[in-house]
């Protein structure tokens, strides 16, 4: 039986020490073309490996090769499970009810069995089920949108909404007894001053913190979103990982190395 994401990054967190996810964000003009873009893609993914907690391929960088984006994302996640590596799906999926459920099983079931997937809850809270439920089904993950590290997130996400999003986050979580449930939350890193209370505020949830490196968000800033003994989190670093250096691979695996100590560092 596949171990239920959480578990499975929680027991990765302990045993390798690290608190760090990779985000992979192929775009390309970097590239010489696709085929290019997945070798080092693939090249980038083994180097991090040793010093990540989790990976996060965000689909629209996949999505926008067509079918053979689509092709090098399922090379992408099978390498990370031949690496034991936990898997984000970054695709910020929301809809109501067939559509819903049809996105749940395109990202939850059969190959992505034990992945998580980041779910958009904007459109109402009800639209959330069919995620939860494959998620739970399928020994899976879902990280929710509370507050995302965009600066344009107060348009809409200020004012209470991410506190009542989170609270949703809260119940759900109270739905499962485990150390951390099924269903997690989003809250950039980019917000170093809120963390505190959105850990607060889910205390079964993992939040996944994206925003490290490109976006501005220091490691010596997010040991509010962790419990002690820094679990509970994952911060999140896409460009300053896998172009840390244009694209060179050892230069990324020592990004990838340094954001884990600088993350340890800050916890110490």
């Amino acid at each position: 039986m596949t171990t239920p994401f959480a578990e499975a990054v929680t027991e990765r967190t302990r045993t390798l020490n690290t608190r760090l996810c990779v985000g992979l964000d192929p775009r390309l003009s970097h590239y010489r073309d696709a085929d290019h873009l997945r070798q080092h893609t693939l090249e980038v993914l083994e180097a991090t490996a040793p010093f990540a907690a989790a990976v996060k391929p965000q689909l629209a960088f996949y999505e926008a090769l067509g079918i053979q984006g689509l092709q090098i994302l399922e090379e992408v996640c099978a390498a990370a499970r031949a690496l034991d590596l936990p898997l984000i799906l970054d695709a910020k999926r929301g809809d109501i009810g067939s559509t819903a459920e049809a996105y749940a099983e395109a990202w939850l079931t059969r190959q992505h069995a034990g992945a998580a997937l980041t779910v958009n809850p904007f459109l109402g809270f009800g639209t959330l089920q069919p995620f939860v439920q494959a998620a739970r089904e399928n020994g899976g993950g879902l990280f929710v949108l509370v507050k995302t590290s965009n600066p344009d997130q107060a348009d809409l996400q200020g004012e209470g909404i991410s506190e009542r999003v989170a609270a949703e986050v809260a119940r759900l979580g109270t739905e499962e007894d485990s150390e951390y449930a099924s269903v997690g939350a989003v809250v950039g890193a980019t917000h170093p001053s809120d963390l505190a209370l959105f850990r607060g505020l889910m205390p079964q949830a993992l939040l996944l913190l994206p925003g490290l490196g490109a976006q501005g968000a220091q490691a010596r800033d997010l040991a509010g979103a962790f419990h002690p003994g820094g679990t509970g989190a994952l911060a999140s670093a896409s460009r300053g990982v896998q172009y840390a250096s244009g694209l060179d691979v050892a230069a990324a695996q020592e990004a990838a190395r340094t954001f884990r100590d600088e993350l340890n560092a800050a916890l110490r």
